[in-house]
């Protein structure tokens, strides 16, 4: 038996979740988008949150065609946004919208996964170990980037007061050799993706998370993967982002967990594939 359960929300009531999660009865995925702070210039006309929906959507009608793999399948996926908007938006733009991606495909006895930038893919082994695919490339130029002593206190606003200055930055690195790879309005970096196959028979579940879904785990370190893989198994997504926006409540400042948000969007999609349910 399987069960599927999804769950996504904005980081603070009123703003635009710019996340977005789905699944069918075969693939599953979580879709990012990069916000930016108000005022910087995209060459687009579309919100980042317009972009991750449509990007999802397209993929997760895409990756349903099991003649092809998941990364063309979020390459074709990518250029069906393209045409969604070349005839409005500036695409050559180095702060067009822009999203990380994780999708996950159950073929024949198989799971297929793609993760592409900092999203998080979580493969939950009948022996119990926790395997955790994520994507470096980006946190790897964020670390060279950052100043000694790391980010600056959260503004009133609950966002880094250094967040545009480093937007900007990372805009020159964004799907460039040496870089990071993202979704965004090149085809090819769904080439740079992490891949890989799993066996139905060897997996418990899979799940899939946005960064400010594994935050109990990556960054505040309050659960190990096998806790929160417990979590998403007995209460599901919704209790696991419960979870975040309670730690983030303790901690409005980022002093104790410095972070470019203090509550972000944050999203979830569990897959279980065990015979006890």
């Amino acid at each position: 038996m399987t069960l599927v359960r999804v769950a996504s929300e904005p980081g603070s009531p009123g703003r635009e979740n710019e996340d977005f999660a789905a699944a069918s009865a075969s693939v599953m995925v979580v879709i990012d988008g990069a916000g930016s702070p108000e005022g910087l210039e995209s060459g687009c006309r579309h919100s980042v949150a317009w972009y991750a929906r449509n990007l999802c959507g397209l993929l997760l009608t895409s990756a349903a065609d099991q003649n092809v793999t998941l990364a063309d399948a979020l390459a074709t996926s990518i250029e069906r946004v393209n045409a969604l908007h070349s005839g409005t938006c500036d695409l050559g733009h180095p702060g067009s919208p822009s999203a990380t991606v994780a999708v996950a495909r159950v073929l024949g006895d198989d799971v297929e996964h793609l993760v592409l930038a900092d999203a998080v893919l979580v493969l939950d082994r009948v022996d119990g170990r926790a395997e955790v695919v994520t994507d470096t490339r980006l946190a790897d130029v964020v670390a060279k980037l950052d100043e000694p002593g790391g980010l600056p206190p959260l503004g009133p606003d609950g966002r880094s007061a250094g967040l545009r200055r480093r937007v900007e930055e990372l805009a020159a690195h964004r799907n460039q050799p040496g870089g990071f790879w993202v979704a965004s309005a090149d085809p090819q970096a769904a080439e740079h993706a992490l891949t890989g196959t799993t066996a139905v028979a060897d997996l418990a579940a899979v799940a899939l998370l946005s960064d400010g879904a594994s935050r109990l785990a990556d960054r505040f370190h309050l659960l190990d993967w096998r806790a929160l893989l417990q979590v998403l198994h007995e209460d599901g997504p919704a209790e696991l982002i419960a979870r975040t926006r309670a730690a983030e409540r303790t901690d409005p400042h980022g002093s104790r967990w410095p972070r470019g948000k203090a509550s972000d969007d944050a999203s979830a999609v569990y897959r279980s594939f065990s015979k006890n349910l």
